[in-house]
């Protein structure tokens, strides 16, 4: 699903947003998740999931092409762990789709 999913999802679902006031909408609540994200905020929405900023140490990696060493910086990447609820419905769709599978 795409950003533009997303807005489409949220305009057919409510009928009294138009397409640019749910746009709005998603672009307001990403802009926020990021922010918070930049600060080093965690941010935890139940029965989802919970996104949070792990640290990447600093190390010595290899040029491919010449094999020589090179420091890599330290680095903060984004992370996201699912919630107990989103993770059982993924693991049930899945199980039925192999079932399927399985049956064809």
């Amino acid at each position: 699903m795409t950003r533009s999913d997303l807005v489409e999802e949220l305009a057919a679902r409510f009928a009294q947003l138009t397409h640019r006031d749910a746009e709005l909408a998603v672009k307001t609540v990403l802009d926020a998740m990021s922010d918070a994200l930049v600060k080093g905020h965690r941010i935890e929405i139940r029965g989802f999931g919970s996104f949070s900023i792990n640290r990447r140490p600093p190390r010595v990696g290899r040029n491919p092409r010449s094999g020589e060493s090179v420091q890599i910086p330290e680095k903060r990447v984004p992370h996201f762990k699912p919630g107990k609820a989103l993770r059982e419905a993924v693991d049930a769709s899945a199980a039925s789709t192999v079932k399927v599978k399985a049956n064809a």
